[in-house]
């Protein structure tokens, strides 16, 4: 596979190596770079204020006399999205269900209620009989964790032809590794998501308030339904679009906005030749692969995401994981392939893969199968000592 990120054993990589470990995004004036839940560094009075005005809107709780519902999963961002701050990662599961094996067969249930099961429902549906949207019969239904939302405004901001130049369809080198690019259900790259189904971090917001909170917007006017029926008159007091435009546009400017998570910074030199250890066994047992450890974002009228270096230990595309991996399908991937994780932010997560299945670092890593396995198999070959090394760094990312 063609890499864009310089291998480790290249001179040039110790300097990449000690950005990465500073931080990578620091700020211009040589303070911290940005914590977790903060803004990129760099942004104008204009732009902070709206990072702060969606920043409001992610932690605020929705009503039903605001068009929380019918159905929906929480009333508010946060509730997912809040460890180690506003934006992170958290503890509650979406459930989602999606029927086919393979990418041209994939049916997203969209006649059915769609992919996301709303569990929970407003008192009016609840009275009519309605409690939870049930998952529809022969479905493939699957617990998926929320993701780290920070520095997505820098992985947007990724040409479209870096992910073009990283794909190997064909295993053309022949190193066992076939990335591609995601596909959205129109045709285009996608880069977010499990499935790389998603193109934009608007999309992104735009299907969470209609799947997730039950807020209809101006990409989504109409209600989502029960299992494929429609919601009993009355229950819905909200006039559509619940959410506007420039709402909308908020919440974006907010996730597209927040900083990528820093780097542990080492406590001694003896910590941070330990880490510096871990990801030369990182590089030696093939993972840069597929996590590719930094890409460089284009040109762009945002000076805080023009052409910046993102660590973010991935290629985005997706990849053949093996049975291992098996769960739903997407519009443009079969039910094993999936996208290749981001690592920044590594060490605020306690479980691993998108549905918690690996409860260790080391349990994540042996269920890499399919294009994978020869990275866990180098892995399994590895001494006590630089399996700990490998730990070390990444509870560094």
């Amino acid at each position: 596979m063609m890499q864009l990120a310089m291998r480790l054993d290249h001179p040039a990589t110790l300097a990449l190596s000690a950005l990465l470990a500073a931080g990578c995004a620091g700020k211009p004036d040589g303070l911290p770079p940005p914590g977790p839940g903060e803004p990129l560094a760099g942004l104008t009075p204009a732009q902070l204020e709206r990072f702060e005005q969606g920043r409001s809107l992610f932690r605020r709780g929705f009503t039903p006399a605001e068009g929380l519902g019918p159905l929906y999963v929480e009333d508010r961002c946060t509730s997912c999205h809040d460890l180690p701050a506003s934006g992170g990662s958290g503890v509650e599961a979406l459930t989602v269900a999606t029927r086919g094996d393979s990418a041209s067969s994939c049916d997203d249930l969209h006649t059915q209620g769609g992919p996301v099961i709303q569990e929970r429902a407003t008192l009016a549906l609840a009275r009519v009989g309605v409690e939870r949207e049930p998952p529809p019969p022969g479905a493939t239904v699957v617990r998926l964790y929320p993701p780290l939302l920070y520095g997505l405004g820098l992985v947007e901001a990724i040409p479209e032809q870096t992910l073009e130049n990283l794909a190997d369809p064909d295993d053309l080198d022949g190193d066992g590794v076939s990335g591609r690019v995601g596909r959205t259900a129109d045709g285009r790259p996608g880069r977010f998501g499990r499935k790389a189904s998603v193109a934009t971090i608007r999309e992104l917001v735009e299907v969470a308030l209609i799947t997730e909170l039950g807020l209809t917007n101006p990409a989504y006017p109409k209600e989502e339904t029960d299992a494929g029926a429609p919601l009993p008159d009355g229950v819905d007091p909200a006039p559509d679009p619940e959410v506007d435009s420039a709402a909308v546009s908020a919440w974006t400017d907010f996730v597209r906005f927040l900083a990528p998570p820093p780097r542990l910074v080492p406590s001694s030199p003896a910590e941070r030749d330990s880490i510096w250890r871990g990801e030369r066994v990182f590089h030696d047992i093939g993972c840069p692969s597929c996590h590719v450890p930094a890409l460089r974002t284009g040109p762009s009228a945002i000076p805080a995401l023009d052409r910046k270096l993102v660590p973010l230990y991935s290629d985005l595309l997706l990849h053949d994981m093996g049975a291992e991996a098996r769960g739903i399908c997407g519009p443009g991937a079969s039910r094993t392939e999936v996208r290749t994780a981001r690592l920044w932010g590594l060490r605020w997560l306690s479980s691993y893969w998108a549905d918690h299945r690996a409860s260790t670092l080391r349990e994540a890593i042996l269920l890499h199968g399919g294009e994978g396995a020869a990275s866990r198999e180098q892995f399994t070959r590895l001494g006590w000592a630089a399996q700990v090394y490998l730990f070390k760094f990444l509870n560094s990312l």
